[in-house]
C-alpha cells in the first residue's frame, strides 16, 4: 500500500479533522504547504474545501484573522511544523490582542521524535503558543481528533473570542482508524448565550431615558454577536427608538450605516465634541468595546469622569478596566440589546436634536480641518485627498481594508462604512503586515464585492508577495499604496521630538511598487498628480485583476494620530516640551 493510501472503511487523522471542520460549517482555510500536513490537504481537496495557499505563514494566519473580522465566523489557518508554527506566532498574537475567534492547526513531528533533533522541530510548539491563545493543545492520538477539533472551535468562539492552537502530529495525521470507532460531536458551540438580569435592563433604560446626552459605543463584542443574535436589526430598532447616537471602533464600523443620522462613526470622534458649547456624553452604553487607548484609556477626553458608564461585556474580567463602571452587565451584547429594546418600547423617548447634531458634526470635523486640501489640488498629493478619492471610488458596497499608522487614520477619518465586516484595520497590537492578507480573506468571503486595500509604503513591504496569492487565486483586490517615502508616524515623531534633521532609520525610497506588482501579473498604476487619482482608481477597479495603485503623497503632512501620540509622550515626560496637539487623550 502506498504511503497515505486509505483503506476502505477507515479514515486517517487528516480526514477526520477536515470532516469535523465541515460538520462545524467550515469549508475553507488559509495555509502554506508542508509535508506534515498532506493528509489534511488531500482530505480537504476531496471534500471540495477552498484552500488559499499564501506565501508566508504569518500572512495565512492574518488571513484567517481577516476572515473572522469580515464574516463574524471563526477563521482557520493550517501551518506546518517547526518554522511554519514559528512564523505564525505574530499573526496569532494580533488575533489574541483583538479577541478574534480563530483556529490555528499546526503540524508536528511524532512524539517518538522528541529530543532527537528532527527536521522542522526541536522545540515545544504548544508551549510557544500557550501565552498568546485561549487554548493550546496537542492531539495525543487519532481517537481524539474529532472531539478536540470541536473543543477548539468551542473555546475560540464562546465567551470572549480568541485564537486557539491545535497541534496534530504527523503520526496522528496519517494513522488510520475504523470509521465506526469515530465519535462525532454534534455541537461545537452552545445554543444560548448569557442574558442580562431584568433589574440591570430596567436600570440601564432609566439612566438612558433621563440622560440629556447619551451615547452608545460599539466594539468587537457587538460585531461577533451580530450573526448569532441578529444584533443588527435589534440595534437599529433600539437606536432609532431611543434617538441615541452611536460611535464604533474599527471592529464594529458599519453595524449602523454611515449615512444614518444617528451614526457618529469613530469612537475617537468623542474627543472632537465641543465640550464648552455642547458638553460631552453624560451617559454611555458600552457594548462589547474594551476601555483602552481607543476609548480614551485612563483619560477623560472621550468619556467624561462625571458620565454614567454602563458596560456590557460577555467577559466579566473586562468590565471596569481603566475606570470605574456605574452599571456592569456581564452578558452577550446581542441578548442585551434585545432585552433593552423590549423595555424601551414601553416608553416615549426625547428627540435630543441638538445633541444628535453635535455628534454628527464631530464625525464630519475632518472636512473643516482638511477640506481645503481638496480644492487646492497640490502636488505632492495630500493624504487626505488620497483618502477622499478612495472613498469616492469605492462606492457604497465596497469593503475597505486599511493598514499603516498614519494611512489607516486618514482612511478611518473619511471612510463611509454601511455594513458590518466592511471595514478591516488595526487593533491594539498595531501590527503591520495585516492589510493584504485581510483583503484576501475579505475578497474570498465576498466574491461579489470589491475590496480596496489601502496601506502605507512601510506596511506594504511586510507581505508584498501576497500579490502572487491574489493573482493565483483570481482575487481582484485593488491595493493602494500611500507612498510618502518614509515610515510616516516614526519619521514625524522623530521630527517633533528631536527636531528636523535628526531622523534615524525612518526614511524610505521612492519605490515603484506598481512595477513590482506588475511582475506578479497585476495591473499597475503610478499616480503623481491629484487629478489622475480617480481615473487611475477607476482603471484599477475595471481591470478585473489584482491591482497596485502607487500614489506619491506629501511627506511633510503629519497625521492627527501622530500629533496625538507625540502630545501624549510630551505629557508623560518623554520630551522637554508639552505640545498642545490633542486629538486623542
Amino acid at each position: 500500500m502506498l504511503a497515505g493510501e486509505c483503506i476502505v472503511g477507515q479514515k486517517n487523522g487528516g480526514e477526520i479533522l477536515v470532516e469535523m471542520l465541515e460538520r462545524a460549517g467550515i469549508r475553507q482555510f488559509f495555509t502554506l504547504h508542508g509535508g506534515h500536513l498532506d493528509s489534511i490537504f488531500m482530505a480537504a481537496e476531496a471534500r471540495g474545501f477552498a484552500m488559499t495557499d499564501m506565501r508566508h505563514e504569518q500572512a495565512a494566519v492574518h488571513a484567517a484573522d481577516g476572515w473572522a473580522r469580515a464574516t463574524g465566523e471563526p477563521g482557520v489557518a493550517v501551518v506546518t511544523s517547526g518554522p511554519g508554527v514559528a512564523n505564525a506566532v505574530s499573526g496569532v498574537v494580533n488575533a489574541h490582542v483583538d479577541a478574534i475567534p480563530m483556529l490555528v492547526i499546526g503540524g508536528a513531528n511524532p512524539a517518538s521524535e522528541d529530543e532527537r533533533l528532527p527536521l522542522a522541530g526541536g522545540y515545544d510548539q504548544v508551549a510557544l503558543m500557550a501565552p498568546v491563545t485561549k487554548w493550546a493543545h496537542r492531539i495525543p492520538k487519532i481517537e481524539r481528533v474529532a472531539d478536540q477539533v470541536a473543543q477548539a472551535l468551542r473555546i475560540a468562539t464562546t465567551g470572549r473570542p480568541g485564537p486557539v492552537y491545535l497541534e496534530i502530529p504527523i503520526d496522528v495525521a496519517f494513522t488510520q482508524i475504523d470509521e465506526e470507532a469515530i465519535h462525532w460531536p454534534s455541537e461545537t458551540a452552545p445554543t444560548t448565550q448569557p442574558c442580562p438580569t431584568p433589574q440591570a435592563v430596567e436600570t440601564a433604560i432609566e439612566w438612558l431615558h433621563s440622560a440629556e446626552r447619551p451615547a452608545i459605543l460599539l466594539g468587537s463584542g457587538a460585531w461577533f454577536s451580530d450573526l448569532r443574535a441578529n444584533l443588527g436589526s435589534d440595534l437599529l430598532d433600539f437606536v432609532e427608538r431611543t434617538q441615541i447616537p452611536v460611535f464604533s471602533n474599527s471592529r464594529a464600523h458599519g453595524l449602523i450605516p454611515a449615512d444614518h443620522p444617528l451614526c457618529a462613526r469613530n469612537i475617537m470622534n468623542l474627543a472632537l465634541l465641543d465640550r464648552e458649547s455642547t458638553g460631552g456624553p453624560d451617559t454611555v452604553l458600552v457594548l462589547g468595546a474594551r476601555l483602552g487607548l481607543f476609548t480614551g484609556g485612563a483619560g477623560d477626553r472621550m468619556l467624561p469622569r462625571n458620565a454614567k458608564l454602563i458596560q456590557v461585556d460577555i467577559e466579566p474580567e473586562e468590565i471596569g478596566r481603566n475606570r470605574d463602571v456605574d452599571l456592569a452587565i456581564s452578558a452577550d451584547c446581542g441578548e442585551t440589546v434585545r432585552a433593552l429594546c423590549s423595555v424601551a418600547r414601553e416608553r416615549s423617548w426625547p428627540a435630543r436634536e441638538s445633541w444628535v447634531q453635535a455628534t454628527r458634526a464631530a464625525s464630519e470635523m475632518h472636512r473643516v480641518m482638511f477640506g481645503s486640501a481638496l480644492t487646492e489640488a497640490k502636488t505632492p498629493i495630500h493624504p487626505y485627498v488620497l483618502a477622499d478619492a478612495i472613498v469616492e471610488a469605492a462606492g457604497r458596497e465596497s469593503i475597505l481594508v486599511a493598514e499603516g499608522g498614519g494611512t489607516s487614520s486618514w482612511m478611518e477619518m473619511t471612510a463611509q462604512v454601511y455594513k458590518g465586516g466592511h471595514w478591516l484595520s488595526h487593533g491594539y497590537l498595531a501590527q503591520l503586515g495585516t492589510g493584504m492578507p485581510f483583503a484576501i480573506a475579505a475578497q474570498q468571503a465576498n466574491p461579489d464585492k470589491r475590496v480596496i486595500c489601502v496601506l502605507g509604503d512601510g506596511a506594504v513591504g511586510f507581505n508584498f508577495a501576497e500579490f502572487d496569492t491574489m493573482v493565483r487565486h483570481g482575487l481582484p483586490v485593488v491595493v493602494v499604496v500611500n507612498n510618502d517615502q518614509q515610515w510616516g508616524m516614526s519619521a514625524h515623531g522623530q521630527d517633533l521630538i528631536y527636531g528636523e534633521g535628526h531622523r534615524v532609520v525612518t526614511d524610505l525610497g521612492a519605490t515603484r511598487y506598481d512595477l513590482a506588482a506588475v511582475g506578479f501579473g497585476c495591473h499597475g498604476e503610478h499616480v503623481v498628480d491629484p487629478g489622475d487619482l480617480l481615473p487611475a482608481l477607476s482603471r484599477a477597479l475595471a481591470s478585473g485583476k489584482p491591482a497596485c495603485v502607487n500614489v506619491m503623497t506629501d511627506p511633510s503632512v503629519i497625521s492627527l494620530i501622530t500629533l496625538a501620540l507625540v502630545g501624549g509622550a510630551s505629557e508623560a515626560g518623554l520630551t522637554g516640551e508639552r505640545k498642545e496637539l490633542r486629538y486623542l487623550p
